[in-house]
């Protein structure tokens, strides 16, 4: 066994040196005999504390990461949630833009011809029995809605009302296939008879009833009315005729128009619920170039006859 005694001796020894040497330093200031000493001491001990503070560093970092990441995440999916709100208001503010845009034209139309109107949106675009291309929209009889009644929109003839409910109607659009409204010529008397071709609303049918009349592309055509403007009231903008077909010998002509009112891309529309006193004839029209007629006294050219959509479309 080691002598116990002894030990403590050394020890007293050490630490009364230690105290001798501290008080000798500190009274002799900057000029101590132990400056050298003390500075190799200082670089001694300071490189430990920096290798010991590297080698614990890593672990205090994790576990700081490892007891923080609960919040982290948390406050991941609360910034997740803000910007997915501040880009939900931004498409809601160019939607109610847009739409006030739309509402603001469709106002116009209506003041134009002097139709009231009810003004709706597309909520939905469904199927109807005896139909192939109808929407619903969100107003129903407790808006004044009926059916039978003329749909526009800030563009033109839409379709018509043939099913309401409280709060919901079903519109038959103009290009579906079962659909017709009488239709007249720009700036003239001459009629005839709008129908759906399919296509997507991309081309309607006009079958004019006076064969002789003048007929090329670039006329013109708006709704006739029907009696006490149901389901069409008068002046409705339908669309521009596009082609003429040649139609030799027959009692009427044939030609196609694209509709004014884009039928695939519907959001805010206007529900006729009371027709105009009197007929608006062109006022509704857009301003356009004259529509290009054939020369005093001149035949109108013959056009090449093109092939029906609808049997093209069955083929």
């Amino acid at each position: 066994m080691r002598d116990t005694r002894r030990a403590r001796l050394i020890l007293g020894l050490l630490l009364t040196a230690a105290l001798v040497l501290v008080t000798v330093d500190h009274r002799t200031g900057d000029a101590s005999p132990l400056g050298p000493l003390r500075g190799v001491g200082a670089w001694l001990f300071g490189t430990a504390e920096r290798l010991g503070a590297n080698l614990v560093r890593p672990f205090g970092d994790f576990a700081e990461t490892v007891t923080g990441a609960p919040d982290a995440r948390r406050r991941i999916l609360e910034l997740e949630a803000e910007n997915a709100r501040l880009r939900n208001d931004v498409v809601a503010g160019r939607l109610d833009h847009t739409r006030s845009a739309e509402l603001r034209r469709m106002l116009g139309v209506a003041g134009l011809g002097g139709y009231r109107v009810v003004a709706a949106h597309v909520i939905a675009r469904r199927g109807q029995p005896g139909f192939e291309e109808a929407v619903e929209i969100d107003a129903g009889t407790v808006d004044g809605v009926r059916p039978e009644m003329t749909v526009l929109n800030g563009d033109g003839l839409v379709g018509r009302v043939v099913r309401v409910s409280a709060s919901t109607a079903t519109v038959v659009l103009l290009s579906d296939p079962a659909s017709s409204a009488g239709a007249r010529l720009e700036g003239g008397n001459e009629i005839g008879v709008v129908n759906g071709v399919g296509e997507y609303g991309r081309l309607v049918r006009f079958r004019l009833l006076d064969s002789t009349a003048t007929l090329t592309p670039g006329h013109r055509i708006v709704s006739f009315g029907s009696q006490r403007g149901a389901p069409y009231v008068p002046g409705v903008p339908i669309g521009v005729i596009e082609r003429v077909e040649a139609t030799p010998g027959e009692l009427t002509r044939i030609a196609y128009a694209r509709p004014y009112a884009d039928l695939t891309a519907l959001d805010v529309v206007g529900v006729v619920v009371r027709a105009p006193a009197r007929d608006p004839r062109d006022a509704v029209l857009p301003t356009a170039a004259p529509a290009r007629t054939a020369a005093p006294g001149k035949k109108e050219e013959p056009v090449k006859k093109e092939a029906d959509p609808v049997k093209e479309g069955r083929r």
